[in-house]
């Protein structure tokens, strides 16, 4: 019997969900398989939807939080329980607490969704050496995955145009700050809204995607723009896959983010 997956459209950042149990050590092989007969493919997490009375469970082939991937498992796991509302909380890879997803259905498999996001570990600058170039960059500290934010006026935000030397750069990053993930966020512009690129590489399962949204970097933008004014912050974020809707208030250091998902269908890889 082969291995069930659904995929989900999270503005973009196309997630594939296992439903069927599989061993963390089989974890690789399976998202090896399934990138390959999806190529859309971005992320593969593991989703353990156990019963009503007790939390359902993701975990990310990397062992990083995803909380565009959190959406998804959310959505699927109300379409499987014929439900087109609620809130849920589930037990995500690299957050310490459960987290709560709130959805209601709009329609032809998609659901509008909010998410509150695990807060900042810590919020802090980092000198970073690559190809020549010295500079600082804000990084932004999560349960499970930290994201670097590079705007215009830093000598890193060259790296949007050479993608390949940006994939370079991240990794190198990544593996100075020995982190579980690592997201170049290039944000450009000002106001409630901005635009957002986001590169992430996770060392876990070897991957470096230029994602069509991310989530978690959203987050971190929020909160680092929201810390460096020292009052809330609402952000609308224009990226590659659509828009992605913030709010962070750095006095209790609450974070809700706002996007939607998608249904796309049920696969299996042989």
């Amino acid at each position: 019997m082969g291995v069930r997956f659904c995929i989900l459209d999270p503005t973009g950042n196309i997630t594939a969900l296992v439903e069927t149990p599989a061993e963390i050590a089989r974890q690789p092989e399976i998202v090896t398989g399934i990138m390959r007969l999806r190529p859309e493919v971005e992320q593969v997490g593991f989703l353990d939807a156990a019963e009503e009375n007790t939390l359902p469970s993701l975990r990310m082939a990397g062992g990083e939080f995803c909380g565009n991937a959190s959406m998804c498992a959310a959505a699927l796991i109300l379409i499987r329980r014929g439900l087109s509302h609620g809130e849920l909380l589930l037990r995500v890879s690299g957050a310490d607490r459960p987290v709560a997803v709130n959805l209601r259905h709009e329609g032809s498999g998609t659901f509008g969704a909010e998410i509150q996001m695990p807060p900042a570990l810590g919020i802090t600058e980092k000198e970073f050496d690559f190809d020549g170039i010295s500079a600082s960059l804000p990084l932004v500290r999560m349960a499970g995955i930290s994201h670097l934010i590079v705007e215009p006026a830093s000598p890193f935000f060259a790296l949007l145009e050479d993608r390949p030397a940006a994939e370079r750069a991240v990794r190198k990053f990544c593996e100075k700050l020995r982190a579980d993930g690592l997201g170049l966020m290039f944000l450009e512009g000002g106001g409630e809204e901005r635009n957002m690129t986001p590169l992430v590489y996770v060392p876990g399962v070897g991957t470096t995607f230029w994602e069509n949204s991310c989530a978690s970097g959203s987050a971190a933008a929020g909160m680092y723009l929201a810390a460096r004014h020292g009052v809330p912050a609402e952000l609308t974020l224009h990226e590659p896959g659509g828009d992605l809707r913030v709010s962070s208030d750095p006095a209790n250091g609450e974070i809700r983010l706002r996007g939607g998902v998608r249904f796309v269908g049920e696969f299996e890889l042989p």
